[in-house]
């Protein structure tokens, strides 16, 4: 394999390049064109929802959606301990308090059992994150947090297109989260998505987003808001993704698949548990059991050195300085220890070839069984 094979890169396979000119030559380059109503309309389409608001990132996409929920200072919300940082961050913009909870061993998402566990009055709010694409099991965190009036902020910035018993992920909670940035498995380069079935929610993150400003007198600001808006050129290339989305989820399935039969032979591998339910393969990561940090960290360069990119599963956030104060990591969390020691993520890509596939899966097992 001379060339590196890459851990990801975008798939700009469709009319990306012809839309973004349309753009451009039409002076609509800013946050108000017509490729932001088609990205929207598709988007909500897709999901079967009757909202979706573009933002400029995921990031900001988590922030609003939980501005928009009335989340604030001194409120607690339920997050995993094994996710990207941004879901923690989120919920401190809103001065609230994120409640760190252990995952589940098999599948390494938010574990039920430790949620019930981390409830108090102060709780106002879930955030489940389907973590690599592999969905959480919705159906009983629906139930659980009904049980409690709890509110659902759906993390799906890795998910778009996964299925818990042939529902799309994101359809669960109150609002739902998207990411477009361009490892993602569509993207705009940077984007992010909020989808609501709730017309109250929804009306309040389009004006908070455009600085909070009066929907029918303009220049007039009733509450403080931000600037969070998506660029017309961003959605452009939205619009495109969309329109290949299928082809490019079904390129991710043959992906998993070819991993999986490559992989399954080694007794030191583990990989996340689907329940049944539909992964949908943002990076391919399992674990190799019993590995240290140390000897993942030696895999990784042992895959480098032979020209393959990877990535170490997250770092938990309780592990994080900024986290580790005792209000934010109350407790132990053994299990997103362990799979973030063992963890590793290999090349995902629309493109990736079944050579590169199977020098991949021959290379790792060669050096996994040298450490």
């Amino acid at each position: 394999m001379p060339q590196r094979i890459p851990i990801a890169q975008p798939s700009l396979l469709g009319r990306e390049r012809e839309y973004v000119m349309d753009a451009l030559d039409t002076g609509w380059i800013s946050s108000i064109g017509p490729f932001i109503d088609r990205f929207e309309h598709a988007f909500a389409e897709y999901h079967g929802i009757k909202h979706a608001i573009t933002t400029h990132n995921g990031t900001i996409a988590l922030h609003l959606a939980l501005v928009a929920a009335g989340i604030g200072p001194g409120d607690e919300v339920i997050i995993p301990d094994l996710t990207f940082v941004a879901t923690a961050n989120a919920v401190r913009y809103c001065q609230a308090v994120p409640v760190l909870t252990d995952v589940n061993p098999l599948d390494w998402n938010i574990d039920l059992q430790a949620i019930r566990e981390k409830i108090t009055p102060k709780t106002k709010a879930i955030i489940p994150v389907h973590l690599y694409g592999n969905p959480v099991l919705m159906e009983e965190l629906v139930k659980l947090a009904g049980e409690h009036h709890l509110l659902i902020i759906e993390d799906c910035a890795e998910a778009i297109g996964a299925l818990v018993r042939n529902r799309k992920v994101g359809t669960f909670g109150h609002i739902s989260c998207f990411s477009f940035f361009g490892n993602k498995v569509i993207t705009t380069g940077e984007g992010g998505m909020c989808i609501t079935n709730d017309d109250s929610m929804a009306d309040k993150m389009r004006i908070l987003r455009d600085h909070g400003m009066n929907r029918g007198k303009r220049y007039w600001y009733d509450v403080m808001g931000f600037n969070y808006r998506m660029t017309n050129m961003q959605a452009a290339v939205g619009v495109a993704q969309m329109e290949q989305l299928d082809f490019l989820l079904m390129e991710r399935d043959r992906i998993y698949a070819g991993y999986h039969e490559k992989l399954s032979s080694c007794s030191q591998i583990l990989f996340q548990d689907t329940h049944g339910n539909r992964n949908i393969n943002w990076l391919f990561t399992l674990r190799v059991k019993g590995f240290t940090g140390q000897q993942r960290d030696l895999l990784m360069t042992g895959l480098l050195e032979a020209g393959i990119d990877s990535r170490p599963v997250f770092y938990p956030i309780h592990q994080l300085p900024y986290y580790q104060e005792t209000a934010f990591s109350r407790g132990t969390f053994p299990v997103s220890d362990r799979i973030s020691r063992e963890g590793i993520s290999l090349p995902t890509f629309v493109g990736l070839s079944q050579e590169q596939l199977e020098f991949i899966t021959e290379t790792l097992i060669r050096i996994i069984e040298t450490l």
